[in-house]
């Protein structure tokens, strides 16, 4: 009788998903100060509840960004609690559009509007696809900076090449199925922004990492204000962003190399000077378990962001490398600027570390722990 029930709950939900019942991962949560800006925008009753209880708070925020409408691709890594962090009344604030918010029901056509930006069906890739193979993964439901895509596209393109791997290209999250990705040896993720995997896209992902698969990340991967994924951030990639220079933005800054004895770091100058958007974490990555592979010389380059926030960490690591289960990640902060894809080290820096992400380097994991490979 109990195996009749699970088999009909089974075919029930099957027929759910099949039928295109909402499986992003925020579908059903209850408006707060901490929901994607974009999923209370998108619904008039809960933007009306924002604009009666704060009457400029977003219009205030949106002037800030030249007017207009509120990009989209920044209110979807954007929170009212984000917003508000740092003002005097943010606390009082925040009560008084919980108050709001909180009444409002999750109406089925509210949790079309916030899945809406999500995907489900997987693209058609090659037929016969030759290891080792790399899938360069695109889809940014959040800020979208064309040029350093662009480039890091052109650049993984040349690696691959000069490499001899197989380079697939796709912007679709329906691709992280666990058919699909075990073609692959790796994963790169080209500075993908804003949340892009649904529930079931999570967990095929997340499932394949620990047990073998690999994560490399580049810039803009690692560089959202606000996360709605905590295992992203706080385990795959290991390091909450907290902010970059403004004024200026970009600066030359030193990096340098922190263990040079490492598959990864091999052959790259012990330290170099390039003009980057550097970022700062809220902790450092080895807290969370990484290998620092390069950090930032904080005197070599003015960490203030905006309203003269001090970014400065002590230690600021910029690359590093570590071990989800059986599975390897790697990220680099370097990237935002195209030039950054022809730098010697840079370049070197991203195409090792995907190497050993891949599997192909001097070592691997296995149960949280780097080993030496066979």
């Amino acid at each position: 009788m109990i195996r009749a029930l699970l088999g009909l709950l089974t075919a029930c939900l099957a027929g759910a998903a099949a039928a295109g019942a909402p499986d992003c991962p925020l579908a059903r949560q209850p408006y707060s100060v901490r929901s994607p800006l974009l999923d209370i925008l998108i619904d008039p009753r809960a933007k009306a509840a924002i604009d009666a209880a704060a009457p400029d708070l977003v219009s205030g925020f949106t002037r800030n960004f030249g007017g207009g409408d509120l990009p989209r691709s920044f209110a979807a890594i954007l929170s009212l609690e984000a917003i508000l962090n740092g003002r005097p009344d943010a606390a009082e604030l925040s009560r008084k559009i919980d108050a709001a918010l909180t009444p409002i029901m999750i109406t089925p056509a509210a949790m079309k509007a916030r899945c809406a930006r999500y995907d489900q069906v997987p693209p058609k890739l090659p037929a016969t696809i030759k290891r080792p193979a790399i899938l360069v993964f695109e889809k940014i439901n959040g800020f979208r900076d064309d040029p350093s895509v662009n480039a890091a596209r052109v650049a993984l393109r040349e690696i691959g090449k000069r490499r001899g791997w197989s380079m697939i290209f796709s912007d679709k999250g329906a691709v992280m199925n666990r058919r699909d990705l075990s073609r692959f040896d790796a994963v790169v993720w080209n500075n993908v922004s804003g949340d892009a995997l649904t529930t079931p896209q999570r967990a095929a992902f997340r499932s394949w990492m620990e047990r073998g698969g690999g994560f490399a990340g580049i810039h803009g991967s690692g560089g959202d204000p606000v996360w709605f994924w905590d295992w992203y951030a706080d385990t795959l990639v290991g390091a909450r962003f907290i902010g970059h220079p403004m004024d200026p933005q970009f600066q030359t800054a030193k990096v340098v190399v922190a263990d040079p004895a490492r598959g990864i770091t091999s052959g790259l100058s012990a330290q170099w000077s390039m003009s980057e958007e550097w970022y700062s974490f809220a902790k450092s990555p080895r807290l969370s378990g990484a290998h620092v592979l390069a950090t930032l010389d904080e005197a070599s380059y003015s960490p203030v962001g905006p309203g003269k926030r001090d970014l400065r960490m002590g230690d600021h690591p910029i690359a590093w490398s570590k071990c989800i289960g059986n599975g390897r990640s790697f990220y680099t902060a370097i990237g935002h600027r195209p030039e950054s894809y022809s730098e010697p080290n840079s370049v070197k820096l991203l195409e090792q570390g995907i190497a050993w992400a891949a599997g192909l380097g001097s070592s691997r994991c296995g149960n949280e722990h780097e080993v030496k490979s066979n």
